[in-house]
């Protein structure tokens, strides 16, 4: 349950962050707690997307995103989501997520996001890098489609571009549609 409330408080700030561009880099500011903690004593592996989550909030808020979702009756789900660790988060260390919306496929939007600590001389250190592939859907039933959520954002620079890596992960681990059949078959499995 600390996560609802660490999200409501990182909802409350953002409303005093810098204002940003919906394509600028967004810093969201965390300290490790003890409940972020797992039996080894670092940051919870689950703990690092639970967060990512919090700062896309942050990042959605000081961007104005936010409100245009609200008044279109829009809301952000994750449809795929990666990490890789480099470096472990221990109790009460700061840290700051840094979160960007990369761009678009077809369906989704790619947003890139860094855990990131200063290092020895003060310079921004990558601790963790995650990647999640978000929709949009509406309250009232359905997908927004990509078109009409850039439409509502506004002009996309053309510096906004998903490397190819990302489109073909993206492609790669995606499930069926919600309506279509998926099985949980294991080729060569033996049940036992």
């Amino acid at each position: 349950m600390h996560m609802f409330f660490r999200t409501l408080l990182h909802f409350w700030l953002s409303r005093f962050g810098r204002r940003l561009g919906h394509y600028d880099v967004a810093r969201t500011n965390f300290i490790t707690l003890p409940t972020d903690l797992d039996i080894l004593k670092h940051m919870n592996n689950g703990v690092y997307l639970s967060i990512m989550d919090v700062a896309r909030f942050d990042m959605l808020k000081r961007t104005g995103a936010w409100k245009i979702l609200q008044d279109k009756g829009w809301y952000p789900v994750v449809v795929s989501e990666t990490i890789s660790f480099r470096k472990s988060l221990t109790l009460w260390q700061r840290f700051t997520i840094e979160s960007r919306v990369l761009g678009f496929d077809d369906k989704a939007v790619f947003v890139e996001q860094r855990f990131v600590r200063p290092d020895a001389a003060g310079k921004p250190e990558v601790y963790a890098k995650g990647y999640i592939r978000g929709r949009f859907l509406r309250r009232t039933g359905g997908v927004v489609p990509v078109e009409e959520l850039i439409e509502a954002l506004g002009h996309v620079p053309d510096s906004v571009v998903v490397p190819d890596r990302l489109i073909e992960w993206g492609a790669g681990v995606a499930l069926p549609a919600t309506r279509a059949e998926a099985p949980s078959e294991w080729i060569d499995a033996v049940d036992r």
